[in-house]
């Protein structure tokens, strides 16, 4: 069962079927961690972890899930709650995700494209939807970064917050995988203006930086990646940190 107190999770980007990392979503910056990613999953569990960030990277850039087989292995290996986002644009692959047994499913460039889609997604499977914000100076990116829309999320929160999404996961794209620290401001304002609940993501890189965002009261978790690949933060220690907040 999932605490529900801040969240601390560990992200799982899956790649040419291994598990990866990227600097600011760019693939030549890639760095393959681990041949395994339910072997990452499996670490993770026993390191703590409630919950699992899992993003097909694949998917992400072509536009279709992908790594199907994977993420059914994880589901299988686990008893996390496991969200899954990249490349998921249409019902159909929405229910194909959701039968391999993961509990949430991001939603993020329908955002922008297929807006009705997030509608119809909503009244479909509630709170199993989640949506993912990421922010390239005050403007969404989409499409697996590649590309910089002229929206703010000013603009699209108040329609999410109608539809009844109760999650939304924010990213600065200027901070994700440097390990320069998250944009405590930027997550702040974000959270000033939404009563969805706030997931972090992007740039932390030490415990310091999960105490700064464990400061920001409405922010209800963080999503920490290539900091615990590259073991500058050891995931029980953000956890135990968060439970003692």
């Amino acid at each position: 069962m999932e605490n529900t107190s801040f969240r601390v999770i560990p992200a799982i980007d899956i790649r040419n079927s291994q598990c990866v990392r990227l600097t600011k979503g760019k693939i030549e910056t890639e760095h393959v961690y681990s041949n395994d990613p339910v072997f990452i999953a499996k670490l993770w569990q026993t390191q703590g972890a409630e919950r699992l960030h899992v993003v097909d990277l694949d998917g992400a850039f072509c536009g279709n899930i992908k790594n199907v087989e994977i993420i059914e292995a994880i589901r299988k290996a686990v008893n996390m709650v496991i969200e899954v986002g990249g490349g998921i644009r249409s019902i159909k692959s929405i229910e194909k995700v959701l039968k391999l047994g993961v509990d949430k499913v991001i939603l993020g460039t329908t955002v922008v494209y297929n807006p009705k889609l997030v509608e119809q997604a909503a009244e479909k499977f509630g709170d199993k939807i989640i949506i993912a914000m990421d922010i390239t100076q005050g403007k969404l990116s989409i499409g697996g970064w590649k590309e910089v829309t002229a929206m703010t999320p000013e603009e699209v929160l108040p329609k999410l917050e109608k539809l009844g999404i109760k999650e939304v996961i924010y990213t600065d794209t200027t901070k994700d995988g440097t390990l320069e620290g998250p944009n405590v401001e930027g997550v702040r304002n974000f959270c000033d203006i939404t009563s969805m609940h706030v997931i972090s993501s992007g740039g932390v890189a030490t415990l310091e930086h999960v105490s700064k965002l464990l400061e920001v009261k409405k922010l209800k978790g963080v999503v920490i990646g290539k900091a615990l690949y590259e073991g500058t933060i050891k995931l029980n220690e953000a956890i135990e940190l968060a439970k003692r907040v």
